[in-house]
């Protein structure tokens, strides 16, 4: 959160009762020195005091920082403040290994607190700076104190002072964040956090426990798109900071004799107050949340908020509430859902939303190189892009941020606010438009005109009904069998030059199946015989007259999968021939009917399994090793060793189907690219697939090669290790997605704890380990840096050492490429990289 002059926080004010010094210390202490109960350190500056003191009504003693020219004590920085001292035996002090510490006087051994670092020197120095940062430095024989070991403004309590760094260290793992006091008389760690969320754009979160509680909204080049009153201050400088190595925030006051710092209380309230020193006390300027529409996801999914109006929460155009007697009555936590399918880019448009706090962007994209257009442009041509919004706003509007996936958390202000460009299907758009030109106005002259034209359509329609009607029936009749021949045809003249097309249309070695045979087989599609549904339509369980089980895969006329996706998926099963891909029985063409036949899995999909807690002990890690070399061969075979190159671009947990043996087979072609034999990437304008899974190539630039696929592998092979989706939340840090926490816990060496807990202790260390590093191989962001498929498998199963993983794309912490922003003409500055 960021200062202003409209934007500033009720300083939470802890009255502390500190000893009266007997004695003050200079701002330096040396390992000769020590401080006692009772004494005060005061820096250069005499801004800040550092000693022991008692929060409100408490006896226990903590040492702390607080400021030195209020005469009520607050307090901005502890130290032991989960382990206090019942009496005023307190000491700080330089330990023998260099660290600071506190102990009691009577046992120095067992220290309370340490600064816990590793130092080499035994001639560190302690240093109480004008900034209130409290600095370990090694003196050195010089004594030039210039190398830092310790500070305390890596380490916040609860209060953000100018000059401190809110944020993250992606090197080296450092996460500097601010956690609320238990209470007024408690300074121990409470329930209320502010920090990051790593994921997609970063954006600071407001806490309770896990629970995210308030949201700034991400930065748009001059401020926070949730705090539109940010944009002008005199008093204050802001910066913000996203490198390829960190990503935080800070603050300076230009006047260093103003105290205005920030506190999370221990209410859950973000506070700011300034220090007005000619009436002696502290004046209130902003708290956040302040309304209950800064309360996150108040409204729910796709819903908006607005102060003003008498029902607060209302859908976004083309939505509707999700449950409607809830939002009767008042609880709008559901949110709202589409009235209509999109068509993926079939009528689909935009519509522009003006003064809003932009939505939570922890599944958004960011491409700082791109145009608005060309960001719109990219948006329509993925079909999981919701969208799209100015990555900065100077100057007009440039860069792009994409969302995929639910809008969650958007607010209208009166005043300011950022633009969204929501997308809707056609109807909306028309709706829109005729709104905008005035078209239902009360026009009786439009009227009478579009009355007479309906008459006149009906009376025309009439006229010819008959003539039609006597051969419509012979014409579709006729225009079913040559677009059932003609399919058949490209079908046969894809298998092989030396096939002859039979006279009745079939191929003998995939047989077209007549509709009523289907239809017989499944029961005529009974709802018990349905085995699931999903976007591209449902599937059904059936049986021949021969005895033999089948899975029916019925496509929707609303999947999106048109004639061109169906031939594709016929064409390119049929030619494939492997252990480890679906078997394709046959197909059904006939009216408006398209079906795939295929062999039926007795066990599903792998998601049915590996992300189900009461079948996910059914898979040991021998089981689970097994169907990961076995999703490997069968990559390895479409992209290597059958007699066309093929590139999935759908590869994920739902579409690995199981036969009864537990072999994994790769299954749904609908979405698969055919690469020459020479051919090493291509590009398209239409972007499939499912987000998560997606390479960040393929995501932002429509960019896909045989590196796509290992990318989709490497996530599910991690997801295969760990039980878990490669979105789904961590309790212990909320921001992070699975690649993340997987990168996370591989730089400290604790990979193994990633591992699902259901496989207990019956794995190999080294073979877990191994299979981990090469799934981070895997989703290595740049594709030129991710292995083939066949060095996979030869790591999977060799022994021997295999390279180390670089930064993964998509993993919740945001990596950089090229670009650096400029400050603004509000006196903000901003370094902002290309976050993945």
């Amino acid at each position: 959160m960021f200062p202003y002059t409209c934007f500033c926080f009720l300083l939470f004010q802890f009255f502390a009762s500190a000893a009266s010094a007997t004695a003050s210390f200079n701002d330096t202490l040396t390992p000769t020195e020590s401080i006692t109960d009772g004494q005060i350190v005061v820096s250069a500056g005499n801004n800040y005091e550092l000693g022991f003191f008692s929060p409100g009504n408490s006896s226990y003693r903590y040492l702390g920082i607080w400021f030195h020219k209020i005469h009520e004590i607050t307090v901005v920085w502890v130290a032991n403040r989960d382990n206090p001292l019942n009496d005023s035996s307190g000491v700080v002090s330089l330990a023998l290994d260099g660290n600071l510490i506190v102990s009691s006087s009577s046992d120095q051994r067992h220290p309370l607190w340490s600064t816990n670092v590793s130092i080499s020197s035994n001639t560190t120095v302690m240093k109480l700076l004008n900034s209130g940062n409290l600095v370990l430095y090694d003196g050195g024989k010089s004594g030039s104190m210039n190398k830092i070991l310790w500070q305390s403004f890596d380490h916040p309590t609860h209060m953000f002072l100018p000059g401190m760094k809110l944020g993250f260290n992606k090197k080296t793992g450092l996460n500097r964040f601010l956690i609320s006091w238990r209470s007024k008389n408690d300074p121990g760690h409470g329930i209320y956090s502010y920090k990051f969320d790593r994921r997609g754009s970063p954006e600071q979160f407001l806490y309770k426990e896990s629970t995210p509680f308030y949201r700034d909204g991400s930065w748009n080049g001059q401020r926070f798109t949730g705090i539109p009153q940010m944009t002008q201050s005199y008093l204050f400088s802001y910066e913000f900071v996203n490198t390829s190595d960190e990503v935080y925030t800070t603050y300076e006051i230009y006047n260093t004799s103003i105290f205005s710092p920030i506190v999370l209380d221990d209410s859950g309230t973000l506070q700011r107050m300034t220090w007005i020193e000619k009436n002696r006390q502290w004046s209130k300027f902003f708290s956040a949340p302040s309304d209950r529409c800064d309360y996150y996801g108040h409204c729910g999914a796709y819903g908006s908020c607005r102060m003003e109006n008498t029902a607060e929460c209302d859908c976004l155009p083309g939505f509707q509430p999700k449950s409607p007697t809830d939002w009767n009555l008042t609880e709008w936590s559901d949110g709202c859902v589409r009235k209509r399918t999109l068509g993926c880019g079939k009528g689909d448009g935009f519509l522009k939303l003006v003064g809003l706090k932009l939505p939570d962007t922890s599944m958004s994209v960011v491409d700082k190189n791109l145009s608005l257009k060309e960001c719109e442009r990219g948006c329509l041509n993925n079909c999981s892009c919701t969208a799209y919004a100015p990555a900065d706003i100077t100057g007009g509007g440039s860069g792009c941020v994409a969302w995929f996936g639910d809008l969650m958390d958007i607010r209208y202000f009166s005043d300011g606010g950022d633009n969204l460009y929501l997308r809707v299907d056609a109807v909306e758009l028309a709706a829109q438009a005729r709104q905008e030109k005035g078209f239902f106005h009360n026009k009786r002259k439009v009227a009478i005109l579009t009355v007479s034209l309906v008459v006149g359509l009906l009376l025309f329609a009439a006229s010819v009904y008959h003539l039609l009607k006597k051969r419509k029936g012979s014409m579709e009749k006729q225009q079913r069998r040559r677009r059932i021949l003609l399919f058949n045809f490209i079908i046969n003249k894809n298998f092989s030059t030396t096939n002859e097309l039979e006279g009745n249309g079939t191929n003998p070695e995939l047989p077209f199946i007549e509709l009523d045979i289907v239809a017989t087989a499944t029961e005529n599609f009974s709802p018990n015989n349905k085995l699931g549904e999903g976007g591209f339509g449902a599937v059904y369980k059936g049986q021949l007259s021969n005895g033999k089980e089948i899975a029916v895969k019925r496509l929707s006329k609303n999947s999106g999968q048109g004639m061109e996706e169906f031939k594709n998926e016929v064409i390119l099963i049929a030619k494939l021939q492997h252990r480890n891909l679906v078997k394709l029985v046959g197909y059904s063409l006939q009216e408006e009917e398209k079906m795939l036949i295929y062999e039926f899995m007795p066990n599903k999909s792998l998601d049915s399994f590996i992300f189900d807690k009461n079948k996910r002990p059914l898979l040991d890690w021998r089981k689970r090793f097994e169907i990961i070399v076995g999703i490997a061969r069968g990559v390895l075979y479409l992209h290597e060793d059958s007699r066309l190159r093929i590139i999935h671009r759908d590869l994920k947990a739902s579409n690995i189907l199981l036969d009864e043996e537990m072999i994994p087979k790769i299954s749904d072609f609908g979405m698969a690219k055919i690469f020459g034999g020479d051919q090493i990437q291509a590009n398209t304008n239409k972007v499939v697939g499912t987000y998560g899974y997606m390479s960040p190539e393929y995501a932002m630039q429509g960019l896909f090669s045989i590196k796509s696929d290992v990318f989709s592998f490497g996530v599910l092979l991690l997801e295969i290790i760990s039980g878990k989706k490669n979105n789904e939340y961590f309790d212990e840090d909320p921001s992070m997605n699975l690649v993340g926490k997987v990168w996370e816990l591989w730089k400290e060496g604790r990979v193994l704890e990633i591992v699902d807990s259901l496989v207990a202790d019956n794995y190999s260390t080294h073979e877990v380990s191994r299979c981990i590093q090469v799934g981070l191989l895997c989703v290595q962001e740049s594709a030129l840096d991710r292995p083939t498929m066949s060095s996979v498998i030869f790591m999977l199963r060799n022994g021997k050492k295999i390279p180390t993983p670089n930064q993964p794309a998509l993993s919740g912490q945001d990596s950089s490429t090229t670009g650096i922003g400029s400050c603004s003409v509000n006196e903000v500055t901003i370094t902002m990289l290309d976050p993945r």
